[in-house]
């Protein structure tokens, strides 16, 4: 996993964005404490982040900045009709000495709850923290929910998801603390990563309990198995109740960190010029050839970028979260340790069959 992060951290952005990391380590480079370092990333100007690093050793790296609160409709912007009683806030992630946001972070609750991260649009050019997605795929899902999974039932999702389809369906849901996990930091922020925990935890007022941390480590571990093993552990976790799994194809991205010796994951950005399919098609085949990929998928995240997602071995495709997914050497339609019930854009939801009962 570590190989092909280093890849992806070259190549994102069709190769444009340049990462803290390879201003870091590109032969050449001298790394000084100083302001004198330009990082530029998915077209995001960032001066001083290193000089923060070195002068600021007690704090996290970034901090989210208030700049608007209000409700649905002061950001009508976000399509959040259906959920009339939210209280919306947009926060600025802000690192000391940089003039542009990382990233903007939208987050959603009710009454004096706990906030929940709705949308996060990344400012630079690889995941930072949280993955950036499409607000509106979310609030399709959740109207999805409520329309194909009986109210009694319960539904298991990574954490950040599971807190959004809490929110928005108010179903129940196997994870509802902000668990954290993978941790998305760029290297330069690696020794700092427990203020960053620390952070993070005295924000989002949502931690976890140590039983809610091994439950999710056994959703990872389910993810990354194989599928009829991977279902026992799902229904393991759902209690014995009738229950669903939503996944997202950045859950590959997430899962990769988290068991990396069980799925090799790459990804790379491609720029769909003037809705050219054809001529993606044949970049992303191309790049598979070259770097020696058993298979990919796409997923639109923008009107102008397609995310490729590539799997680096053979292995890696036999695990439960690639063949719930739409690669080249998967069909989710036919897989039977879980079955499919709805799909839109990047979601894939699926019913958790109920154990079988032994022939003896």
């Amino acid at each position: 996993m570590e190989q092909t992060q280093e890849e992806e951290q070259r190549s994102v952005i069709a190769g444009a964005a340049q990462t803290m990391e390879g201003a870091l380590t590109r032969p050449g480079n001298r790394v000084l404490p100083s302001l004198g370092i330009v990082l530029v990333a998915g077209g995001l100007l960032v001066l001083g982040w290193v000089a923060y690093v070195w002068l600021s050793p007690g704090q996290a790296s970034y901090h989210y900045q208030l700049v608007e609160e209000g409700g649905i409709d002061k950001f009508s912007k976000l399509g959040l009709d259906a959920w009339p009683d939210l209280v919306i806030s947009k926060h600025e992630v802000r690192v000391e000495g940089v003039d542009q946001p990382l990233a903007m972070a939208y987050l959603a609750r009710r009454g004096n709850a706990p906030p929940v991260m709705l949308n996060w649009e990344n400012h630079s050019g690889e995941p930072v923290v949280f993955v950036d997605g499409k607000l509106s795929e979310v609030t399709t899902l959740a109207t999805a929910i409520t329309k194909h999974v009986p109210k009694d039932a319960t539904v298991l999702a990574w954490w950040d998801i599971s807190r959004q389809i809490h929110l928005l369906t108010g179903y129940e849901t196997v994870f509802t603390s902000q668990l954290g996990e993978p941790h998305i930091i760029p290297l330069i922020w690696q020794a700092r990563s427990g203020q960053i925990e620390k952070y993070e935890r005295e924000f989002w007022r949502a931690p976890a309990s140590a039983e809610e941390s091994r439950k999710f480590q056994r959703f990872a571990d389910a993810l990354a198995a194989d599928p009829k093993e991977g279902a026992a552990i799902l229904r393991e976790l759902a209690g014995g109740r009738e229950a669903y799994v939503a996944v997202h194809l950045s859950d590959l991205y997430k899962l990769g960190l988290m068991r990396p010796e069980r799925l090799g994951v790459a990804y790379k950005d491609f720029p769909l010029l003037g809705g050219d399919v054809h001529g993606l098609s044949a970049m992303v085949k191309r790049w598979v050839r070259d770097n020696n990929y058993t298979a990919y998928t796409v997923h639109g995240i923008s009107e102008s970028f397609v995310r490729a997602y590539f799997l680096t071995d053979a292995k890696s495709g036999n695990t439960l979260l690639a063949k719930m997914l739409p690669f080249t050497t998967s069909e989710p339609i036919e897989l039977k340790a879980v079955q499919l019930v709805y799909q839109y854009g990047g979601y894939w939801v699926y019913k958790i069959p109920a154990m079988q009962p032994s022939s003896g």
